[in-house]
């Protein structure tokens, strides 16, 4: 697989960047209509908007900003169980909703969790399995 000259992961792991943070443009949309039409919603729905706002403002950040490989696994390890909770939230509220709104954001919840969990996985591999260790020996 072609590696990127800039921080040497694949394109893949980019693209599953961009769908993490396109899942948490959805999420944050619809759970903002949602908190538009009724300000009195539970503390898990508020919960889903804090979780996707941070998500979509720090990759914006980390997109443009190329860190080292040991922080982008500690960021995406904290967001990964931060989106696991977020996922099980709307699984609570959201499973028997006959609402396509309500579906989607447990759709994309759990679209953002799995491609951050991935990335926690390529980043475990890359970060001590995946370099080439030399000795001088």
């Amino acid at each position: 697989m072609h590696r990127n000259v800039h921080d040497g992961r694949s394109p893949f792991y980019f693209v599953s960047n961009l769908v993490i943070w396109v899942s948490a443009v959805i999420v944050m949309g619809i759970v903002s209509y949602l908190i538009s039409l009724n300000n009195n919603q539970s503390d898990h729905i508020i919960y889903e908007e804090v979780i996707s706002v941070l998500t979509v403002v720090f990759f914006l950040v980390a997109f443009f900003l190329g860190t080292y490989a040991g922080f982008i696994l500690l960021f995406n390890l904290i967001f990964s169980y931060l989106w696991l909770v977020a996922v099980v939230f709307t699984v609570q509220d959201f499973t028997h909703s006959r609402s396509s709104l309500l579906l989607a954001v447990e759709a994309f919840s759990f679209i953002a969790f799995f491609f951050l969990l991935f990335n926690v996985l390529y980043d475990w591999n890359f970060g001590y399995r995946g370099r080439v260790r030399t000795s001088q020996v």
